[in-house]
């Protein structure tokens, strides 16, 4: 069974690769889960598919224009994310494990009854167990239930008489309040799992009570079209402008917060999930389900799934406590992820969620699968590089891992104090160099030092360099390495590295010299040069409230007048604004043009910078920044040249 998907009945089955199609792992789930459930699996797609199977990765085309949210938007969410970390709920990003990859996977043994079929109540106990001895003393407490929880291991779906889903007996036979109450007993905190709008299967020709609102039934709560929504079509389309159906997600927050659940995922939910349009527009349940969730007093977090539309970024933040920035990472093969399906793509997604992590809500990346060794999928040097950036990122850390297999190697990853430390502070970095295979990461810690995380992306060995000038500091600086809890002394203005194929390196910065002198040049300066069409444009985030724009179809930029006291090569740091992923080809003095990629800065009035070597001679120069025919490149806010050469 296969609608943009895997296993019926988690709407979501299987990631794709980014503008490659359908990845070949969901298409072989889907047609395992039809062998599997043979006529069965007809009558359900005739109902309409249950939650998960996953999804089918769309390419962000370079050059499209996104719609930011307005200053109050973004106020109000923040007010409403702060409010939450003050509560206590989600104050720094969540450590755990999570059921859906051991679920997902064709590995050999895992799912021998049929592919969704590994979660049951003993499996998960099982996980619990370990999780409460090995992990739980490094900070990782949530035991999240995926989808299937509900169904029979055949998915069909299970409902209690006012349309809200319950234990299957077959899976869970002592229902989920009993798990919860196994899962605390641990001192661990317990998850759960639904998908967005009313399941095809609990309307039941529109007779179903609603529980504690007399007089209110299914057909009182959706739109009389019966007008699907979610990721995978397999609900129907909740309409809040009647009063019955905020009751509705009343009921059934009420019921998981009775059940003793510390945390829900949402899943399907749009604009997101690969869906667009007003029927996939979800913003009222996840609003409908932030006030359910208060009403029970219970401090459940709460996350909104997935590949979610960032122009809503606000709302997320306003309403839930982490979202999901892109499709599964498992891979819906023999193991649990690859790293071309879909880990490194990753690397491109982070940097446009980066401004709205923060205490309150954070940018989830999805499982971290590091802990199997062969299970995984992966090498040594992907699987420390899957947890750098997860860490970098301030995102959360739950593994998806069979604990009961951990390798050495794999536990050494998930209890590394230091590297956990750099996740909890909860101060995402971005790139500053993150053109070609060998990028460079980074970002001010709490406490004046910084951390660097060097990257190969590329697949033979590649030698990546930091220089301190990318980050706003020069001169000595000492350096320890986290993965190798290791002080190596004192570095003069840059580290390198050789790398592995798909490697890194992450190390604490700590300067010891004062901060370099540096010159910055505006773009809108009136000695500068504006070429076919671009022009100067006001940003109330940028430098003097200003940027030169319209940088296409030729359209550039020269700054001129650059002055350097000797020739030679300086890191040069482009401060510059886009909502979407571009490109520009950079020059100094008409030579050495370089074609770089610009990430998403986070929005149109949000700065962030790239770093570019550029060769400069003594005295006046010009720097270009010039768009490629017909590429779009990127707003720029200003120029910072440092005074030392390297």
């Amino acid at each position: 069974m296969q609608s943009q998907s895997g296993i019926p009945g988690r709407p979501g089955g299987s990631p794709a690769r980014r503008g490659r199609g359908i990845r070949t792992g969901a298409a072989a789930l889907a047609a395992a889960l039809t062998v599997t459930l043979g006529t069965g699996a007809a009558s359900a797609q005739a109902a309409g598919p249950g939650p998960k199977p996953k999804q089918h990765a769309v390419a962000v085309t370079p050059g499209a224009v996104t719609e930011d949210p307005s200053s109050a938007e973004r106020a109000a969410a923040q007010k409403a994310s702060s409010a939450a970390a003050a509560d206590g709920v989600a104050a720094r990003p969540l450590m755990g494990w999570s059921s859906w990859s051991l679920q997902s996977t064709n590995y050999p043994g895992v799912n021998p009854g049929g592919n969704g079929n590994w979660l049951t109540e003993a499996h998960v106990l099982e996980q619990a167990d370990v999780l409460a001895e090995k992990l739980k003393p490094y900070g990782y407490e949530y035991v999240n239930i995926d989808a299937g929880w509900s169904r029979t291991t055949s998915w069909a779906p299970g409902f209690d008489e006012y349309g809200r889903e319950i234990a299957s007996p077959e899976r869970f036979p002592h229902g989920m309040k009993y798990v919860a109450d196994q899962i605390h007993a641990k001192g661990l905190k317990a998850g759960i799992y639904l998908a967005v709008g009313l399941a095809k299967e609990a309307y039941a020709g529109g007779t179903t009570p609603i529980w504690n609102a007399p007089g209110c039934t299914t057909a009182d709560i959706v739109y009389p079209d019966l007008r699907t929504t979610n990721g995978w079509d397999s609900s129907y389309k909740i309409d809040f402008s009647k009063p019955c159906s905020q009751k509705y997600i009343d009921s059934q927050a009420r019921l998981i917060a009775d059940w003793g659940y510390d945390f829900l995922k949402l899943d399907g939910v749009g604009p997101g999930s690969f869906k667009s349009g007003d029927n996939y527009n979800n913003i009222p349940d996840v609003a409908a389900w932030r006030a359910a969730i208060d009403a029970t007093g219970r401090p459940i977090r709460f996350l909104v799934s997935w590949s979610l539309d960032r122009n809503h970024a606000a709302d997320w933040k306003k309403y839930a406590n982490g979202w999901r920035i892109q499709t599964d990472v498992e891979c819906y093969c023999d193991t649990l992820v690859t790293w071309n399906n879909s880990v490194k793509i990753r690397w491109d997604d982070v940097p446009a969620w980066t401004p709205w992590a923060g205490p309150g809500g954070w940018n989830d990346l999805d499982s971290l699968d590091v802990g199997n060794g062969e299970m995984d999928g992966l090498s040594k040097d992907e699987r420390q590089s899957y947890m750098t950036l997860w860490a970098i990122s301030a995102a959360p850390l739950y593994t998806g891992d069979d604990l009961t297999t951990l390798d050495s190697y794999g536990l050494s990853l998930l209890t590394n104090k230091e590297v956990i430390a750099v996740d909890q502070q909860g101060i995402p970095a971005r790139p500053v160099t993150p053109t070609g295979p060998g990028q460079v990461w980074g970002v001010k810690n709490t406490d004046g030092s910084y951390t660097v995380a060097l990257f190969n992306m590329g697949s033979l060995p590649a030698q990546v360099t930091a220089d301190w000038t990318s980050f706003g500091f020069g001169g000595k600086a000492a350096v320890r390495d986290l993965w190798q809890h290791s002080d190596l002394g004192v570095r003069d203005g840059s580290i390198s590295a050789t790398l592995p194929a798909h490697g890194s390196r992450l190390f604490r910065v700590t300067p010891k010299s004062p901060a370099p002198k540096t010159v910055s040049y505006e773009a809108e300066a009136s000695g500068n040069t504006l070429v076919n069409g671009a022009s100067n444009a006001g940003c109330s985030g940028c430098s003097g409230a200003a940027k030169v724009g319209n940088l296409y179809n030729g359209g550039a930029l020269r700054i001129n007048n650059v002055t350097v006291p000797k020739t030679g090569v300086y890191q040069v740091n482009i401060r510059y604004v886009t909502g979407d992923p571009r490109s520009a080809t950079v020059s100094a003095n008409g030579q050495n043009a370089v074609t770089l990629a610009f990430p998403p800065s986070g929005g149109w009035d949000i700065a962030a910078t790239v770093t570019v070597p550029m060769q400069l001679h003594a005295g006046a120069n010009t720097i270009e920044i010039d768009s490629s025919t017909p590429v779009y490149s990127p707003d720029i806010d200003k120029v910072e040249v440092p005074l030392n050469v390297r």
